[in-house]
């Protein structure tokens, strides 16, 4: 089979696209026949050795994507081979992801995928999705599941909805019933959000970002799912209302965080730090659940009419999908695997 692999960390020129052996599914695990691999910039961060141990001499790159079942280890039910899947995870551990024409992962890590819902809508989920989840899903007051009506009455803040995650969020909390706003820098990406589902949607660089956050919420926000915390905290305390949380799955900009520790126990904040892989495995296992629910329910579509641009690489050009996502392109950087 084809495969992208690198053996040391650096740039996007140590991937190699080679041939390998189709490997073997063992027990509890399934072999997956990939048509799309989803890229992340955790997967070039990895590549790169930037707080991701290299554990293994030979690793094939990237999380998600999506494809067929063609075999199942012992104790997985034969009735799945056959069965087209979204994959998340796949490389987390683990020297063999998704930027490979076949690739083994965990059987709980391949989640049906509607026959009506393309390859590309599968790869695009994984790791944005499954932090979306996870950032709506840790508030006090809030629920720990999602689906139609879990956040009804809630108001959610999407900071950067025309991000990978920012977009899921959107579209996630529209799907369970909250009044969805997100913040964005220009047109071209508030017509995204806008495209995602966002309700209101509010250029931060115009204005006073915060007053008109206040005049569409003026009771506050809910749940703030943040992506630059050190740049947008000001904003975001100011919207916050008592008891809500800020639910930080990045710090784009790298600004440091100066914590004002008396507002934030008037307002009895919660901030809740997210890391997927140590989100541990039931808030995973109920995140995928309730996504390929949403997904069924036709809740997470992707491309550039749903506020998700998609660029498509082929698998021999995966080191230029890594520069694409390294240069912070706006939309979902995809690998085609099979034709």
């Amino acid at each position: 089979m084809k495969a992208i692999i690198y053996r040391d960390n650096g740039g996007p020129d140590v991937l190699r696209y080679v041939d390998r052996d189709r490997p073997e599914p063992g027990p509890g695990e399934v072999r997956v026949r990939v048509a799309v691999s989803g890229v992340n910039p955790t997967d070039w961060q990895a590549r790169s050795g930037i707080g991701h141990p290299k554990h293994f001499p030979e690793v094939t790159p990237h999380l998600d994507g999506a494809g067929t079942i063609d075999a199942v280890g012992e104790g997985v039910d034969r009735g799945r081979v056959g069965q087209r899947v979204w994959l998340f995870m796949a490389a987390a551990g683990r020297p063999t992801g998704t930027a490979a024409e076949f690739t083994v992962v965990p059987a709980d890590r391949a989640v049906p995928l509607p026959d009506d819902v393309g390859f590309e809508v599968g790869a695009a989920l994984g790791v944005p999705a499954l932090t979306a989840h996870r950032a709506l899903t840790v508030a006090e007051d809030g629920p720990r599941r999602l689906g139609p009506g879990a956040l009804d009455g809630k108001v959610v803040l999407a900071a950067g909805g025309a991000g990978a995650v920012g977009h899921a969020v959107i579209q996630l909390a529209r799907w369970a019933g909250a009044t969805v706003i997100s913040t964005v820098s220009g047109p071209e990406k508030a017509r995204l959000a806008t495209a995602a589902g966002a309700h209101h949607v509010i250029n931060y660089r115009e204005g006073d970002p915060a007053a008109a956050i206040r005049a569409t919420a003026p009771d506050g926000v809910d749940i703030i799912a943040e992506v630059a915390l050190g740049a947008n905290l000001a904003v975001d305390l100011a919207v916050l209302r008592t008891r809500g949380t800020i639910s930080t799955y990045a710090n784009d900009g790298g600004k440091p965080v100066e914590l004002d520790v008396l507002r934030n126990m008037v307002l009895n904040a919660r901030f809740q730090f997210l890391v997927l892989f140590l989100a541990g495995p039931e808030a995973r296992a109920a995140a995928a659940q309730d996504v390929a629910a949403a997904v069924r329910d036709g809740a997470l579509p992707v491309g550039e009419g749903h506020g998700l641009p998609l660029l498509r690489f082929p698998l021999e050009h995966t080191a230029d999908a890594h520069r694409a996502v390294e240069s912070g392109v706006v939309g979902k950087v995809l690998v085609d695997i099979t034709a």
